[in-house]
């Protein structure tokens, strides 16, 4: 195996958009909050050691799911053989010791949010995500919580409160499409999931539910004051047609549903929130 094909790997296994998009998360949720355009050093740290983290935090999920992924995904990184576990193993175990490195330097609070957040995704990894539903919580809390973080880096937390809350429900959403989607992998590993138990028909309506929820929530923001004219274009022009694409498909019992493709609408739906808050603020 050549090395770029190694590199390679290795950056599909810290899901690379999703650090990006924690990144962003980050810079964005730190300039609503302090209301400054510009980004200090501080901010870039922040934003650094919380791509770390998500990425480690996707590492040792990889590593824990092999068995799973071989069955669902077996042309990722680890299954595939592009990565040894050992190998894995050592990238997270860095990934791990740079992010606590930078976060030292932010403050015992940063340091402290970063190791319990460690923490959160292995126990994730390890038996959470075993636990119908609460797996799924837990992952969306945690992109919430991204801009939590960067308003705790700016000083103010109140503004990060309304991408917090609509990162947590689009996500739990997604969430809920991917667990759909691995149902046969996670049998065969042992993993009890929410559409095991009760069906892939009531997972469309709780998943739906949620996306109804969001849905509607797009409207508050705009109709609060919270923001102005420019989120609510965004909003309209794109967020919602997508949210009711996404509804309409998992509502529609088509034996055709390619849930990879929702969930990918999903993730690319929170850049087009991310940028309607920002330019609405």
């Amino acid at each position: 195996m050549n090395l770029l094909s190694k590199i390679y790997g290795l950056v599909s296994l810290v899901r690379i958009i999703n650090v990006i998009i924690t990144f962003i998360s980050v810079l964005a949720a730190a300039i609503i909050c302090s209301g400054i355009p510009s980004l200090n050093i501080m901010v870039l740290l922040g934003a650094a050691a919380a791509s770390l983290t998500a990425g480690a935090g996707n590492v040792i999920n990889d590593i824990w799911d092999y068995e799973t992924d071989s069955i669902n995904k077996p042309n990722r990184a680890l299954p595939s053989g592009r990565v040894s576990k050992k190998t894995a193993l050592n990238f997270y175990l860095s990934l791990v010791f740079i992010s606590l490195i930078i976060a030292e330097i932010l403050g015992w609070v940063i340091l402290a949010i970063i190791i319990l957040t460690h923490l959160l995704l292995l126990i994730y990894s390890i038996r959470l995500k075993k636990i119908p539903l609460l797996g799924n919580f837990v992952v969306s809390f945690l992109t919430g919580f991204v801009f939590i973080f960067g308003g705790v880096i700016a000083g103010s937390i109140s503004a990060a409160i309304i991408p917090a809350v609509f990162a947590f429900l689009i996500n739990f959403a997604r969430e809920g499409i991917k667990t759909m989607e691995d149902i046969a992998g996670d049998r065969s590993a042992g993993i009890t999931t929410f559409p095991q138990l009760y069906g892939t028909d009531l997972s469309r309506k709780l998943v739906s539910a949620f996306l109804i929820l969001l849905l509607l929530f797009t409207f508050v923001p705009f109709l609060k004051g919270y923001y102005g004219i420019e989120y609510f274009l965004i909003i309209m022009a794109v967020v919602d047609p997508l949210l009711v694409y996404v509804i309409k498909s998992l509502l529609e019992t088509s034996p055709l549903l390619n849930l990879n493709k929702l969930s990918f609408i999903l993730k690319l739906n929170m850049i087009f929130g991310l940028t309607a808050i920002y330019f609405g603020r």
